[in-house]
């Protein structure tokens, strides 16, 4: 008799059954000691502590990884088959949430499993998809928050093994990675609606009826699920957790987590969503002290990149559902995809972009066309994407992005415009180093190259080989000199700072511009942002600085210190009313030289959620 009949003969007894019989996981529950008996191979690991690993052996782990730039994301479960809809009514939200958004209590959530039966998944063809899009992995949901898994554990039976399809849907996707050469990961729900033992009750969960959830029961649980993951299907690229939020997951049980994956397979790599580190949709992690290898933007791309040794991915929808819903037709157009891989790629992280197959286990057409116009381009240029590291330039004279590589005489920038020059010249400014050689990328006709240090000139062709994204190529011998771009004084001698022109740095920090509203430097909320501008100040002297900011009243009192000049000093962020509601206030006078100078707001205390939004610093000469 193998394990998993054992464990079915006493799993209604005890913890883990599922049954067309009314009795749902919400009714059973089992101590800690007889789950040990029949759940122990997350026991049998010998963990290790990787907290020792140095930089450099991080770099070599995560190679790959920052090689790729490009994954595919795959959400898939039994949320599927009602596909947004819940007894003839749509639910709002995306497709995944709908049990969470509809209130769906388990009883009548279970039966879906009964009729999931995806009878046209290709592993195969989505594999080769994958592939023809240049992407270079894939992250499935192995388990989402509904907790059924896409395979048949031993320590469930909320699973493939309970659908009428049967077979495990892991294991031919791992094989398709395999045979083309990419790397297999697997997404994993930390938080379970439909677990008795987590640690956060509702309603309409699966832990509803259970007087004391035992989150050491869940984790037991869980790392045996990973246990079979990361021993069943060969070397996994990514274990990529979330659902880390609610208050019953804590950092101790993070750096747990991410010390059990690890001792499994030491050279995977785990994301920032193990622990609580994450500062929202943003994805950074907030400090060292939080674990996790990479961090996980959702929705959106960082404003700038975040410099060697900072890994990073963000996820997108090309709808707006993860999981399929049938009346989602807001698909994000082609040219705006591959945009946004070449905006991360210029930034030096990974783009994971997601589909969300039907219940039968297709791909939506929609999603397919997507990647198909995708891989059409990267054919073309993913020499441009791939292997490459964020731009040296902090501003763009053009419309497009930048990266680099580097090679064996110097380095290689690789410019994608967006848009064709109407006269025909690439003007490209705060690149001192002078092009050895420049073309287009697909020809080996040199380009004419004129102009000097930080103003280079270059003839292109009369017309753009893309309508996307023409990608030109320029040969730096040597070392690599680049200039910041900088603010200049007006004929009175004053210097405006605004937002637009500010270099970000940090994890959270945006620049937000709105039509019918004030360009503004919002999102502040990590004592690591700060805000820099490169200045060139035409006169020495003594400057008046004014500060336009606005702050909501329940967030005022944050100090921020200011870099001006020959002059540091701190100042407290008072209340404006909202944050749409602007104040002007005028800070200590400061001198500077006359030359090149930066100015600098590094906040040093953090009263809420926000620091202030910030419109601008005008620094008026005193007379």
């Amino acid at each position: 008799m193998n394990q998993k009949i054992v464990f079915r003969a006493l799993s209604l007894a005890l913890l883990f059954g599922w049954s067309s019989s009314n009795v749902t996981l919400a009714q059973v529950a089992a101590p800690p000691e007889q789950v040990a008996e029949v759940a122990n191979d997350s026991a049998a690991v010998m963990m290790k502590d990787f907290s020792g690993e140095t930089a450099a052996e991080k770099a070599d782990r995560m190679k790959w990884f920052n090689d790729s730039r490009f994954g595919l994301f795959i959400h898939w479960g039994l949320y599927a088959q009602p596909a947004g809809v819940w007894k003839g009514e749509d639910v709002k939200g995306i497709g995944e949430w709908i049990q969470s958004n509809g209130k769906i209590p388990t009883k009548d959530y279970e039966p879906l499993m009964k009729i999931f039966n995806p009878v046209k998944y290709d592993a195969e063809q989505w594999v080769s998809l994958a592939k023809r899009a240049g992407m270079k992995y894939i992250v499935i949901t192995s388990k989402h928050h509904d907790g059924f898994c896409l395979y048949d554990s031993k320590y469930s039976d909320w699973d493939m093994g309970g659908t009428p399809y049967k077979k495990d849907l892991l294991k031919p996707l791992a094989e398709a990675c395999r045979k083309h050469g990419l790397k297999m990961c697997f997404y994993h729900s930390i938080l379970d609606w439909h677990h008795p033992h987590w640690g956060i009750k509702e309603e309409w969960q699966g832990n509803f009826t259970n007087e004391k959830p035992d989150m050491e029961i869940y984790r037991t649980y869980m790392k045996n699920q990973l246990h079979e993951l990361l021993t069943n299907y060969g070397d996994v690229g990514i274990v990529w957790f979330d659902g880390e939020w609610g208050d019953c997951w804590t950092h101790e049980m993070g750096i747990d987590l991410y010390n059990y994956c690890r001792s499994l397979q030491p050279n995977t790599i785990v994301n920032n969503r193990v622990d609580k580190g994450r500062r929202g949709y943003a994805g950074m992690t907030a400090s060292t002290e939080f674990l996790g290898d990479y961090g996980t933007p959702e929705q959106s791309i960082p404003q700038t990149g975040f410099g060697e040794g900072v890994f990073w991915e963000s996820c997108m929808t090309m709808n707006d559902t993860w999981g399929f819903k049938s009346k989602d037709e807001n698909w994000k157009p082609n040219e705006k995809l591959i945009r946004n891989l070449i905006d991360i790629a210029s930034k030096g992280g990974n783009f994971l972009l997601n589909v969300g197959p039907t219940a039968e286990g297709e791909i939506p057409a929609a999603s397919i066309e997507r990647l198909e116009a995708i891989g059409q381009w990267m054919e073309k240029y993913s020499e441009s994407i791939y292997g490459t590291r964020a731009s040296p330039l902090d501003r763009n004279s053009w419309d497009g992005r930048c990266t680099r590589k580097k090679t064996a005489s110097g380095t290689r920038l690789y410019f994608h415009l967006f848009e064709w020059p109407a006269d025909g010249v690439l003007n490209i400014k705060y690149l001192n180093s002078e092009p050895a050689a420049a073309t287009m990328m697909g020809t080996a006709e040199a380009l004419k190259v004129s102009g000097e240090p930080g103003d280079w000139k270059i003839q292109l062709p009369a017309s753009a080989p893309d309508k996307i994204a023409s990608v030109l190529q320029v040969d730096i011998a040597g070392s690599l000199d680049v200039e910041p771009y900088r603010i200049q004084a007006d004929e009175s001698g004053k210097l405006v700072l605004a937002a637009g022109e500010a270099v970000l740095k940090g994890r959270s920090i945006r620049l937000e511009k709105k039509k019918n509203k004030l360009d503004n430097i919002n999102q502040w909320s990590d004592l690591g942002d700060r805000v820099l501008w490169n200045i060139n100040v035409a006169k020495a002297g003594k400057y008046r600085p004014m500060l336009k900011y606005s702050c909501e009243d329940q967030a005022a009192g944050s100090v921020v210190e200011f870099q001006i000049g020959k002059s540091t000093f701190s100042h407290t962020v008072a209340k404006t009313g909202t944050w749409a509601d602007w104040k002007t206030v005028q800070l200590p006078e400061v001198e500077f030289v006359a030359g090149k100078s930066q100015v600098v707001i590094q906040p040093k205390s953090l009263v809420k959620t926000g620091i202030m939004n910030l419109v601008s610093v005008v620094l008026e000469p005193v007379e």
